[in-house]
């Protein structure tokens, strides 16, 4: 329950406006109780409307999406992009091509991405677009005709100094050349800033394709270290999805030391006792967009189960939580704890729905949330940015090395926000206030209002 009643009359405002906006509720409200410890300090925010400002996006723009079939059809779809806040730089976030793809969802995630792009430290402000066309089931043809056409839209409102999207859930390498190719034709220009996650021949990073997993596990890694003198050699672990971010998790917890037992997907989830074979997890998903169940019939020794949200019955050390938004409830925390956990990190962009954080915090596990433990994408997309910007590459070493540091210092900078604000060790708050901070100085100090 928010004490401050300037924050109770924000929340009212953001429910009242969009009452149907559960997920965008849940994040603002979420924001807004770490607020709660900080707002009586500053009576400037709410004399300038700054926080009524910053859960307002800057722009909504929404448009029809047209593309013929293979059946030589026309389908009609939503295309979205929500230019959040743009304070501390360009507007930055990736695109979602999903069935759930809604308002809500992209406000949400958008909202997020501002304090996630924050505590980078790098100078990109908060984005998010996309679209409920689902590229499952699609050939490379009707997606490519799909991305022509959203980008042909989505054109007039991006640029790299104004706005630079990258993939998201449905959006990988296949979809970024498909929406860049259409940039390109229609700008007459090479603008490789315009996007990132783009592919190494046309002005992508190395080690893009790797950062949100590899930089979930450095900040664990930090946050065992300094807040249990601990790390994860030994540890069991799983993690839910078997997308890129949980793919390559596993590699980096694997390297790490640990032993991870558990990955799924939509359908349901394996569990292999021996630890994951991750080549025949890669070949599934990224060789052939398989689904999961394909392992326990390659794997000897391993189960297949259907239900992906089964896979948190199985005890861990460090649970990573890299699927979709609100997978762990209240009662699946509970499991997580009693099973013996000691840690949890969001690779997923809120994973866990409230009650679930309560939970970890009560029981005393370390938890990092998503907007610092999965900031490790959008921080390489922006140094993918800087390289375009440079006309230059990194090599694949000094890059890890950039997003080593970077994770590092967003735990550091959560956890010291955490004790300076009288909630030591709690990095929801920390990251939170933290975040926010950077923000709304530049906000004042602009006479963003």
């Amino acid at each position: 329950m928010l004490k401050s009643e300037y924050l109770q009359r924000v929340y009212s405002q953001v429910v009242t406006r969009d009452p149907e906006q559960k997920e965008f509720h849940q994040a603002v409200l979420e924001v807004l109780e770490s607020l709660d410890l900080i707002v009586d300090k500053h009576p400037e925010y709410e004399a300038n409307g700054v926080i009524e400002s910053f859960v307002e996006p800057e722009r909504i723009v929404s448009f029809r999406v047209p593309w013929v079939d293979d059946a030589g059809k026309v389908q009609v779809n939503r295309g979205y992009r929500i230019q959040f806040n743009s304070a501390i730089g360009p507007y930055k976030g990736g695109l979602r091509f999903h069935p759930t793809v809604n308002l809500s969802i992209l406000k949400f995630l958008g909202f997020e991405q501002i304090l996630k792009n924050s505590l980078t430290g790098l100078p990109i402000g908060g984005a998010k677009g996309g679209s409920d066309f689902d590229p499952k089931g699609k050939s490379d043809a009707e997606v490519m005709r799909f991305c022509q056409s959203f980008m042909t839209e989505l054109s007039r409102h991006i640029g790299q100094f104004t706005d630079v999207p990258a993939g998201d859930i449905g959006v990988g390498g296949r979809e970024i050349g498909y929406l860049f190719g259409q940039y390109r034709r229609i700008r007459d220009a090479h603008e490789a800033g315009i996007l990132t996650g783009k592919g190494l021949a046309y002005g992508g990073s190395l080690a893009r394709t790797e950062a949100t997993g590899f930089g979930l596990c450095y900040l664990t890694q930090e946050m065992l270290k300094c807040m249990k003198n601990d790390s994860f050699s030994g540890k069991t672990v799983v993690i839910s999805g078997s997308g890129n971010v949980a793919i390559f998790a596993c590699q980096k917890a694997t390297e790490l030391g640990a032993k991870v037992v558990a990955m799924s997907d939509s359908n349901g989830y394996i569990h292999d006792p021996n630890g994951i074979n991750l080549d025949v997890v890669k070949d599934i998903k990224l060789g052939h967009r398989g689904r999961i169940k394909e392992y326990a019939d390659r794997v000897a020794g391993s189960t297949y189960a259907e239900g992906f949200r089964g896979i948190w019955t199985i005890p861990c050390d460090i649970a990573l939580p890299c699927a979709t938004q609100n997978e762990i409830d209240g009662e699946i925390a509970k499991t997580i704890v009693k099973n013996g956990a000691m840690a949890v990190a969001e690779g997923a962009n809120m994973p866990s729905r409230p009650e679930a954080i309560h939970e970890f915090q009560a029981a005393g596990l370390l938890f990092a949330p998503a907007k610092a433990a999965n900031a490790g994408g959008v921080a390489t997309s922006a140094l993918e940015m800087s390289q375009n910007s440079m006309r230059y590459s990194w090599t694949f070493e000094e890059v890890d090395a950039k997003l080593k540091e970077i994770m590092e210092n967003i735990f550091h900078n959560a956890y010291d926000a955490s004790v300076e604000c009288g909630a030591a060790g709690d990095l929801v708050v920390g990251a939170n206030i933290a975040g926010f901070k950077k923000v709304v100085d530049a906000m004042l100090a602009q006479g963003i209002v």
